[in-house]
C-alpha cells in the first residue's frame, strides 16, 4: 500500500513537471546558498590561518604605542636597536630577534624604476618572518656593519629585472647604491590584497645612516622558541620593555606586543561568526521555499478535490490520502535538496577559484542543509496533506 502511494505521488509530480520544478526552485536556492556561504567562509578562515601560520604562530611584534599622561596622549619614544639586543640577551623563551625599520623609496636599475618599501634589518629578519632565499646569500658580517648590499623581494626583482638574473647587479635604493646579494622566494598576495613580496631589505645600519637619518626602529620581530612559550616570551618582553622605558607600576604601557596567535584566533572567531551569520541569512530562503511548497500543495489539493472525494468514497482511508500528499511534498523537497547540494558545491568551487580561497567540502553543512530541506517538506507539506485527508467525500464529489 505504501509503495502504491509513493508511485501515485511521483506520478502526480511528473504530470505537472513545470510546476514541480518551480516549486523546488526555492529549496534549490536555499540549500545552494547555505552551502556556498559556509564553504566560502570556511575557505576564507583557512586562508587567513595559513597566512598567519606562514608568518609564524610563535611570532611576536613589539611596536611603539602612545604615551598617555593625564587627559592627553602623544607619540611614545621610538624603539631602538639596543632594545632588540636586550630582548635577545635576557628573554630565555625567544629563538630569534630582528629589529626593523621601513620607509617608502624609489628603486632604480638602468631605465627601470619602481616604488616600493625599503626595510632595514638583520639576517634574523628572514627566519623570523619566514622568508626563504631563492638565490644568492644573506648579508655578510661586513655588510651588516654598514655595507651597501640589498636583498630583493620577488616583486621588486620582477619589476626591475624581468627574467634577467639580478645577483651581482647594482641598483639605487632611494639615494643609496647597493649590490644585490639575494632574491627571496615569492609568497604572493595576502588575504587582504597586500603584496608580501614588494620590498627590498638592506642592513639596518645602512638603512639608518643613509636612508632614515636616525637610529629609530619601527618594530622588533621576535620568534618564540615554540608555540607553547609564546605567552611566556610576551610576558618577559613586556617586563623588560617597561623597565627600559621607565614605566612605573600602574602606568599603562607606551608600547605594544602583538601576538600573532592571538590575532589568528581573533580573526578565526570573526570570520566564523560572519560565516554563521551568512549561513543563517541564506537559510531564510529555505523557509521561503517551504512556504512555496505549502502554497503549491494547497493549490494541488483544491484542484484534485474531486479525485480525493472519489478515493475516499471507494474506501481509501484518510491517512492514505494524507500520506500521498505528504510524500509529494517531501519528494519535492528532497529533489530540491539534491539539486541544491550540487549547485552549491559548484558555486562555492567557482567562488573559491575567483577569490583565490582554498576549496574544501564541509560534509556536516551539506548534511544539515539536506536534512533541513527534507524537514521543510514534512513541516510545510503536512497542513495541505491533512486538509486533503479530512475532506468530506460527498462535499468533495460535488466540487466542480
Amino acid at each position: 500500500m505504501i509503495w502504491a502511494t509513493i508511485v501515485m505521488a511521483i506520478r502526480e509530480i511528473r504530470r505537472n513537471t513545470l510546476r514541480s520544478v518551480l516549486t523546488t526552485l526555492g529549496i534549490v536556492i536555499g540549500v545552494a546558498s547555505v552551502i556556498a556561504m559556509v564553504t566560502l567562509g570556511r575557505g576564507a578562515t583557512r586562508k587567513i590561518t595559513q597566512e598567519i601560520s606562514g608568518m609564524g604562530t610563535n611570532l611576536l611584534i613589539v611596536m611603539p604605542g602612545s604615551d598617555r599622561r593625564g587627559p592627553t596622549s602623544g607619540s611614545a619614544p621610538q624603539l631602538q636597536a639596543e632594545d632588540a639586543r636586550v630582548i635577545e640577551r635576557d628573554v630565555e623563551a625567544v629563538a630569534a630577534v630582528a629589529p626593523a625599520a621601513s620607509r617608502g623609496v624609489l628603486v632604480v636599475y638602468g631605465n627601470r624604476n619602481w616604488n616600493t618599501v625599503a626595510t632595514g634589518s638583520t639576517n634574523a629578519y628572514f627566519s623570523v618572518r619566514r622568508f626563504e632565499l631563492g638565490s644568492g646569500q644573506l648579508f655578510s658580517e661586513a655588510q651588516l656593519e654598514g655595507g651597501s648590499a640589498c636583498i630583493l623581494g620577488a616583486t621588486v626583482k620582477r619589476e626591475l629585472f624581468g627574467a634577467q638574473d639580478a645577483l651581482g647587479a647594482s641598483i639605487r635604493v632611494g639615494s643609496v647604491s647597493c649590490l644585490v646579494t639575494g632574491v627571496l622566494v615569492a609568497k604572493g598576495p595576502s588575504t587582504f590584497g597586500q603584496d608580501q613580496d614588494d620590498f627590498v631589505v638592506l642592513p639596518l645600519t645602512t638603512f639608518q645612516r643613509r636612508i632614515a637619518g636616525n637610529t629609530d626602529v619601527g618594530s622588533i620581530f621576535v620568534s618564540a622558541a615554540s608555540d607553547r612559550l609564546t605567552v611566556k616570551a610576551k610576558q618577559q618582553i613586556e617586563s623588560i620593555m617597561r623597565e627600559r622605558r621607565r614605566i612605573v607600576p600602574g602606568q599603562a604601557n607606551d608600547f605594544m606586543v602583538q601576538d600573532m596567535q592571538e590575532i589568528s584566533n581573533t580573526l578565526g572567531r570573526v570570520t566564523g561568526a560572519l560565516t554563521a551569520l551568512l549561513g543563517a541569512i541564506a537559510g531564510v530562503s529555505l523557509l521561503v521555499g517551504g512556504i512555496g511548497i505549502m502554497n503549491i500543495m494547497l493549490v494541488s489539493v483544491t484542484e484534485r478535490t474531486r479525485e480525493i472525494g472519489i478515493r475516499l468514497s471507494i474506501g481509501a482511508r484518510g491517512r492514505e490520502v494524507l500520506l500521498q500528499f505528504l510524500i509529494e511534498a517531501v519528494t519535492l523537497s528532497i529533489l530540491g535538496g539534491i539539486i541544491g547540494v550540487g549547485v552549491g558545491l559548484l558555486a562555492s568551487y567557482g567562488g573559491a577559484r575567483a577569490l583565490g580561497l582554498p576549496f574544501s567540502i564541509v560534509p556536516e553543512i551539506i548534511g544539515v542543509a539536506f536534512a533541513f530541506s527534507a524537514t521543510v517538506g514534512v513541516a510545510f507539506g503536512f497542513f495541505p496533506a491533512r486538509k486533503a485527508s479530512r475532506m468530506n467525500p460527498i462535499e468533495a464529489l460535488r466540487h466542480e
